[in-house]
Formats: C-alpha cells, structure tokens, sequence
C-alpha cells in the first residue's frame, strides 16, 4: 500500500464540479466540452491519466475558492465525439486534501496534494458492514430518489459490493453541495453511513422537485 502511495503524484489537474463527488472505487463517466478541460483530459492522456476532482465552495468569484478535500480518479476509457467532445470514463483511486494551488500558464487549475490522510483508501479489502445495517438508509434513499423523481437501477446496485454501493448512492443522492461534500470527507464507510442518517433524517420526502438522472 505504501508504494502505491509513493507512486501517486503530488501534483494533479483538479476539475471543479459543483455537487459532484467521486469515491475510490467507483467509475464515472463524464462529458467534457469546455477549452479549459479539454487540455487538462489531452494532458492527462499524454502522462499518468489522473485528474482530480473537488467541488468548488459557492462564490460569486470568478475563480471559485476550493474545498479542501476531493478525490483523485484515473481515465480508463476515452472516446472522441465528431463535435469534439470528451466521453471519460474516471474510475476513482484516492481522496487527497490539496497543499497549495499552483500558477500554471494552464487554462485549468492545478494543484499540489497529499494522499496520507487517505491511505486507507488504497486498501484491496472491502470494508465490512451488515446490509442489516444499512436497510433502513437504502428505505429512506429509495423513497427520496423515487419522490424526486430520479431513476436508479437498483438491480444492478445490488450486484456491487456494499461499500461500492453505498458510495454510489451518495454520489447519485440529490443532497446540496455540502451534504456531499460531508460525505466525500467521513474517514471510513461505517462514519459515512451515519452521516447519511443524519442527512436524511433532515429531509422531508414531501418537497422535492422532479428529475431525472441521465
């Protein structure tokens, strides 16, 4: 584990996203468009692959302060439209917390990080925990995700493992910026799962608004 450590790099693309959280483990796929992030994925590509994600705190700025834990994922799959679009896929590695934002003549931002706090993450092992555990958080986010009308196929949730899925499930839940936020940052999945206790005990099922996951 230590040298997988040793092999991640201190300094990595970060890509703001707005209540959008990635988990080690876990595969995304994301659609890249704008100038700026069209030269982070062509530079990505020519080296280690590895972009960061991390959700931008709200700011009318500009330049949008970060927070200061994301995680860092690896392009496995990669596909060019005819319009000149990116199709990714990122498959999550490591959560860091970021040292120092970097100058670069970069149109992305780019920053030094550091994994240790998140070692652990690099683990083969799947955490333990009991469905048991988790029944009454997977009533409450189905009952959530079918009120604001989100579409999830939770067949293929179960074929995960649990940690996989739970992760998945917070990744998708519509929660606001910072309820994710507080999620990406809970040390180990048991610490995760009662944070979405307490974030859905906070939610009324009555008042949500329709949409739909594409």
């Amino acid at each position: 584990m230590n040298k997988i450590l040793n092999n991640l790099p201190n300094e990595i693309p970060v890509f703001p996203l707005s209540n959008f959280i990635i988990f080690p483990k876990t595969t995304v796929p994301l659609n890249i468009f704008e100038p700026r992030y069209i030269e982070m994925v062509d530079d990505a590509m020519k080296g280690n692959r590895i972009i960061g994600m991390i959700q931008p705190r709200k700011s009318n700025q500009n330049i949008p302060l970060l927070y200061k834990v994301g995680c860092a994922g690896k392009i496995v799959s990669f596909n060019e439209t005819e319009d000149g679009r990116y199709l990714i896929v990122l498959s999550g590695i490591s959560r860091f917390k970021i040292i120092e934002e970097l100058e670069t003549p970069k149109l992305y931002r780019k920053c030094r990080v550091d994994f240790e706090d998140f070692f652990y993450d690099l683990d083969e092992k799947s955490e333990e925990i009991k469905f048991s555990d988790l029944e009454l958080i997977f009533k409450n986010l189905k009952s959530l995700f079918i009120k604001q009308g989100y579409i999830i196929d939770w067949k293929e949730l179960e074929k995960q493992t649990l940690d996989q899925t739970i992760n998945t499930l917070a990744m998708a839940s519509p929660f606001s910026l910072e309820e994710k936020q507080v999620l990406l940052e809970t040390i180990n999945l048991n610490e995760r799962k009662k944070k979405l206790e307490q974030i859905l005990s906070t939610y009324s099922f009555d008042n949500f608004e329709n949409k739909t996951i594409q």
